[in-house]
């Protein structure tokens, strides 16, 4: 008997294109033999859809002509359920369109990859790959990973960070207190997002000022940092659980710019259809052994540090005039899911897919023989009498 993968992706995030082409690329890689794929696709505006259409990416060109031809779907939140029914003549009538035995979210920032998708997921009781709500929530925000991080002793780069909102208020006062703190040149980032949108690199104050006002147009936090001049980017992912972990193969990607941006991630010609998988990179990274070697140790322990939990991709900062190694961020659900690190090392797509779903179960076994809650009611025995 096949089982039925709830694949989600899209949802209201400035990501929501590269989430669509992370999923079509995981649609067309889980095996068919073994399993039914559902995808679920959620739109800008929030709205669940479902239908067969979803399967080619070709379609999604036109947006408006793609959800005309799919129907609204509402998936059940009752525990352990996992029926998905049309809305909302389905509510009335109890026929589900499928019953999902794993769910398998394929999404890039906002409501997707912080935690909020997966605390609905929790509360369906059904299986799902990926982070849990906490990993997913400190995975998203900077500021709090780079906190826990330095807990874990995870060498991180020393930052200071405000709120958007503080900015009209106190524009002079953020500005000398980054002034004096940093050396120019420093890079200015929103908090809370991912593919390298709305990072830039500020080499004096009117530069400062212009970045910090992008960064705030996208987050509610922005965090500021010393930019390192002589840098080398390498990339690496891990896979597994609290139970036991794996690293990937190296990567360096290669960028005609300061930093990689969004376009050489996304707008270059391969990108556009393959994602992550289609960027420019070094594989491996050209870096010591013994360097290699350090950063598979720092992944791990920040994997293990964050709870990690499915396939994650870790961004690490070389400063090559002191060979000094940064995190830079966690990617908790990564472009692509990584799988190009992972052939390297003989894991082909597809059997990365059938390990993050084996993950999923073994997570929710293990969640099964925990105790949650106890026999007894209070209630029943007297214990709250309210106000009189």
């Amino acid at each position: 008997m096949k089982t039925t993968v709830g694949v989600i992706f899209g949802c209201s995030s400035v990501e929501h294109e590269v989430a669509i082409i992370s999923a079509l690329q995981a649609m067309q890689s889980l095996d068919k033999a073994k399993y039914d794929i559902f995808p679920i696709y959620i739109s800008k505006e929030g709205d669940w859809y479902w239908g067969d259409v979803l399967n080619d990416i070709e379609n999604f060109k036109d947006l408006n002509r793609l959800l005309f031809q799919c129907v609204k779907i509402v998936v059940s939140a009752n525990a352990a359920d996992g029926t998905v029914f049309l809305y909302p003549q389905g509510l009335l009538n109890k026929k589900p369109l499928a019953v999902i035995d794993v769910f398998l979210p394929v999404m890039h920032g906002a409501y997707g990859e912080d935690g909020c998708l997966q605390g609905f997921l929790e509360m369906t009781g059904i299986p799902y790959t990926g982070p849990s709500v906490l990993s997913a929530a400190v995975g998203m925000d900077k500021v709090v990973q780079k906190a826990l991080c330095k807990m874990g002793n995870v060498p991180v780069l020393d930052c200071f960070w405000f709120y958007g909102a503080q900015w009209s208020d106190a524009e002079e006062d953020i500005i000398a207190f980054i002034e004096r703190k940093f050396s120019y040149p420093v890079i200015v980032k929103p908090a809370n997002l991912g593919s390298s949108i709305g990072i830039k690199i500020a080499e004096n104050r009117e530069e400062l000022i212009d970045a910090i006002e992008v960064a705030a147009h996208y987050s509610q936090k922005v965090l500021v940092e010393h930019a390192i001049r002589n840098l080398k980017e390498v990339n690496i992912a891990v896979l597994g659980d609290a139970d036991q972990a794996e690293v990937s193969e190296l990567e360096e990607p290669v960028s005609a710019e300061e930093i990689l941006t969004f376009g050489e991630k996304y707008l270059q010609p391969d990108s556009k259809t393959e994602g992550m998988a289609g960027l420019k990179r070094k594989i491996p990274a050209e870096i010591p052994e013994e360097m290699a070697s350090r950063i598979r140790e720092i992944a791990l322990d920040t994997f293990y540090c964050m709870n990690g939990q499915g396939v994650w991709r870790l961004d690490f900062m070389i400063d090559l005039d002191t060979d000094q190694i940064y995190l830079n961020e966690v990617n908790t659900i990564p472009g692509s899911l990584s799988f190009y690190l992972w052939e390297p090392k003989g894991l082909s797509y597809p059997h990365l897919l059938d390990k993050l779903i084996q993950i999923a179960l073994r997570s929710k076994q293990r969640k099964k023989n925990m105790i949650t809650s106890f026999s007894s009611n209070i209630l029943a025995q007297g214990g709250f009498k309210g106000k009189k």
